[in-house]
């Protein structure tokens, strides 16, 4: 296979996984009001007195998630995957003599 073939591939590769990810969905935090889950609210006193500012006015808050994701596994798959790579990039450059310099 030429070089201008393997470089085309490459290339078509490359694209062809940013086209798929362009469809992948953000997530994106949004802030449910009352009158959007159909819930209503208290907000102060029954005569209306003294109430607190509505939901509306209120700065965006995020929802509680608990404590957290446990990450211990990602770390420890992202760390073995790139010592992985690493020892691929090795072997390979030492596969081709790539590391030795020509002799003026």
């Amino acid at each position: 296979m030429s070089v201008t073939r393997r470089t085309l591939l490459t290339a078509t590769a490359a694209g062809t996984l940013l086209a798929a990810l362009w469809f992948v969905p953000s997530a994106n935090a949004t802030v449910e009001t009352a009158s959007q889950s159909g819930m209503t609210t208290a907000s102060g006193p029954a005569s209306g007195q003294g109430a607190e500012p509505a939901a509306e006015d209120a700065a965006p808050q995020l929802a509680e998630t608990g404590p957290g994701v446990d990450t211990t596994p990602y770390l420890i798959g992202g760390t073995a995957l790139l010592g992985l790579g690493a020892g691929f990039v090795t072997y390979s450059v030492r596969r081709s003599g790539g590391g030795t310099r020509p002799a003026l």
